[in-house]
């Protein structure tokens, strides 16, 4: 199905620097939002404490509820409904560590029926230590650092046919990772020593299309964490799922169009670069169009009706999806476009 007549050529690379600065923008404000917020807000997975979910008879506020906890020193707790609109159900995260759990849920059911009456039905508490949360942190933000690492290895070989620059690039990237940890350092610092080696690999050892690709999925990440540091919402185990699926369907998006890019770099040598590209991204466009509409309908759906559990993941999953399309378009083709300007000159006439 094309959703686009053959022939249309929108000059998408045109408009590369409004992309770049509507781009840079985003990611600025991610990063001020990071700072003035202290750092992104980690769910009782990662930062440890309790989770009590609580439903009650009659729908109240958040502040109400916190009000009804003082009686039991848990007035300092985070309170948000979960569930459907109308549903009296509600999350209590309780970030102290040194609470007491042994009868912490009838604590909280008394106090709340003190308050608002009989009706009050105590639905899990779930307790998560803090250095089991500070594992899970290091082990996800590991699994969302090997995912960039291997994708840039799987893109180097299969686009560029350059294996050997690839494992050259996994050695030296795990020869700096075990230096680097030798010093020490936390993970967060670890992980973005890596991906500036890797970005500087990239460059040094001419691996074009893993530099795009790599560019764009932090992108897209970046992007994500600014808006659930926007909303207010918390990263959890899920939403961590929910940014390897967002890699994995941008780094797909970014691949069909990498892919025509490449076979229309042989069929027409003459053309300017840029030119072929816009050609590539136009007959790509039906295709982009047609499975991020589905996709789209598939995860509003989920987020829409799928209830509270999952109400964070299909949001991740939206956000990532809208810009992972647009990273493909925007920000991945006009960095190779940058690359051939810059350095890819030499090469484009041994080409011709």
């Amino acid at each position: 199905m094309e959703f686009i007549k053959p022939g249309v050529n929108i000059d998408f690379l045109g408009k590369r620097n409004i992309a770049f600065v509507f781009s840079g923008l985003m990611i600025i404000a991610t990063i001020f939002l990071l700072i003035w917020k202290g750092g992104p807000n980690y769910g009782v997975d990662f930062s440890g404490g309790v989770v009590v979910q609580v439903k009650l008879e009659q729908k109240t506020s958040p502040a109400d509820i916190k009000k009804a906890l003082r009686s039991i020193q848990l007035e300092d707790s985070i309170v948000q409904g979960f569930g459907e609109t109308d549903d009296a159900e509600y999350l209590i995260r309780v970030r102290k560590t040194d609470v007491e759990l042994t009868g912490l849920s009838d604590r909280v059911e008394q106090a709340l029926k003190a308050e608002f009456g009989e009706g009050v039905d105590i639905r899990r508490v779930e307790m998560v230590g803090p250095k089991v949360g500070d594992d899970l942190r290091q082990k996800a933000l590991f699994a969302i650092f090997y995912s960039l690492l291997f994708i840039a290895i799987y893109i180097s070989g299969r686009f560029e046919l350059k294996w050997l620059m690839s494992i050259i690039m996994a050695i030296s990237l795990a020869f700096v990772v075990y230096i680097t940890s030798g010093f020490g350092v936390s993970v967060t610092w670890l992980i973005l020593v890596a991906l500036i080696v890797t970005l500087a690999l990239c460059l040094f050892l001419n691996l074009k299309y893993a530099l795009g690709a790599i560019i764009a999925l932090i992108h897209d990440v970046t992007i994500t964490v600014g808006v659930f540091a926007l909303t207010d919402r918390e990263i959890s185990l899920s939403i961590i799922a929910a940014f390897l699926t967002i890699v994995g369907y941008s780094l797909n998006d970014t691949i069909i169009v990498f892919d025509r890019i490449r076979e229309n770099l042989r069929r027409f040598k003459r053309r300017p670069f840029d030119q072929t590209m816009n050609i590539s991204i136009n007959e790509t466009l039906s295709r982009t169009i047609l499975t991020s509409t589905t996709t789209l309908v598939v995860v509003l759906a989920l987020f829409i009706l799928g209830g509270g559990v999952i109400h964070d993941f299909a949001f991740a999953l939206l956000v990532g999806i809208l810009v992972g399309t647009y990273s493909s378009i925007f920000v991945a083709s006009p960095i190779l476009l940058i690359w051939e300007g810059k350095f890819g000159r030499r090469g484009r006439r041994k080409r011709d």
